[in-house]
């Protein structure tokens, strides 16, 4: 390849139909040209295209661009997708709750709710009911729980980033903490509340990279697909592997 030349792209077309993850565009270190060809090349081929960390220029190209694609916004952790007239995403019956700390820590969680719908999840979100006021959680947690009946639940903290902790030890679903660039000094942009979760001492807490909506969408997504599956009256049961 010559100095001059562009690396070419290679989606993954095949990758919610392999893997139950859909490709997410990241577009943050992209040009809007690589973005917006990208984009193309999914809305033809699958009908749809997911972008994460869109910048106004992108934002505005994509609008003047995809004009006979409906295009969904969402202005918090500014991404978007693009869905062409007869695209139609089947839901699964999995059920993700979503809860934060503060409501700082919302884009990012706003992040992981966007990648879990688009995996065919239905998502319940509770916002601002962190550690600083703890009776705030006790009853939206127990609808989360006994009402909506969730799989997993997806907890964003930054500062000391207690509160997945706290969920942990008190619920019986996967719980995934997901820490988010939200605090002051030393310790902060995140790294304090990530060796918090990493250093828990609730079980089922698992946990992903700071400000990682995306990875921790696709986490939680993925359980609560496994349990909606298994809900299914036609759902086989595993294979048994005791000896």
């Amino acid at each position: 390849m010559s100095p001059m030349q562009t690396p070419c792209a290679v989606p993954d077309y095949d990758r919610a139909h392999r893997k139950g993850v859909p490709e997410v565009i990241l577009a943050d270190r992209k040009t809007a040209d690589q973005a917006v060809a990208i984009a193309r090349a999914f809305l033809e081929r699958t009908g749809r295209a997911i972008l994460s960390r869109v910048g106004p220029e992108l934002a505005a190209r994509l609008r003047a661009e995809f004009v006979d694609a409906a295009l969904e916004w969402v202005e918090l952790p500014r991404a978007a997708v693009l869905r062409r007239a007869d695209f139609a995403l089947p839901q699964t019956g999995g059920r993700v709750g979503i809860l934060t700390a503060g409501t700082s820590d919302i884009p990012v969680a706003e992040e992981a709710a966007l990648l879990c719908r688009e995996m065919g999840c239905t998502v319940h979100t509770v916002y601002d009911v962190g550690v600083a006021g703890l009776h705030r959680l006790f009853e939206p947690l127990a609808a989360l729980l006994d009402q909506h009946q969730v799989d997993a639940l997806i907890v964003a903290a930054g500062m000391d980033g207690a509160l997945p902790s706290v969920v942990s030890g008190l619920v019986d679903v996967p719980v995934i903490g997901l820490p988010t660039s939200v605090g002051y000094g030393l310790g902060g942009g995140g790294t304090a509340a990530l060796y918090s979760m990493l250093q828990t001492c609730a079980p089922g807490l698992s946990v992903v990279n700071i400000d990682n909506g995306i990875g921790a969408g696709a986490v939680a997504g993925l359980i609560a697909n496994r349990a909606a599956a298994a809900r299914r009256p036609s759902a086989a049961p595993p294979p048994c592997s005791c000896a």
